[in-house]
């Protein structure tokens, strides 16, 4: 009898702690979709105020070359020549460079030690054990 109730117990204790689990991950998901929304939000703010932000740059640019294409225009027409407004153009554009390797190997720089630094500096070029190490230089038995 006793052997039955815990067992009853036990699924019950089990299932109350499942239930418990379900409403938790519940509240986690409401709380994720409200976070959710509230980035997209942010997100959509931004690209509106990036947006107005390029339309008013372009009308002021617009506007000043304009301004710059009138005055030079109207100072070509004048008999002085030449003006710096006529070849506005091809000043102003700017190409950027194309991107070039810088061609470093730094395997070469760590290739290039000395070897007296090497070899005052106590650098293993061959790997050997502590034993090895240790019987290399222990002193020779005499026969």
């Amino acid at each position: 009898m006793a052997r039955t109730v815990g067992t009853l117990l036990g699924k019950a204790q089990r299932y109350v702690n499942d239930v418990k689990a379900e409403v938790n991950r519940s509240m986690e998901l409401d709380e994720l979709r409200k976070m959710k929304e509230n980035v997209e939000s942010a997100a959509r703010d931004v690209e509106q105020s990036v947006q107005t932000s390029a339309r008013d740059f372009d009308k002021d640019w617009n506007d000043v070359t304009a301004s710059i294409s009138d005055t030079g225009s109207s100072s070509s027409s004048d008999s002085s020549g030449s003006s710096w407004g006529d070849d506005s153009t091809s000043s102003y554009s700017s190409v950027t460079p194309a991107y070039r390797h810088p061609r470093k190997n730094w395997r070469l720089k760590r290739g290039a030690v000395p070897q007296w630094y090497k070899a005052r500096a106590g650098v293993r070029s061959k790997a050997q054990s502590g034993a090895a190490r240790v019987a290399r230089f222990r002193p020779k038995k005499p026969l």
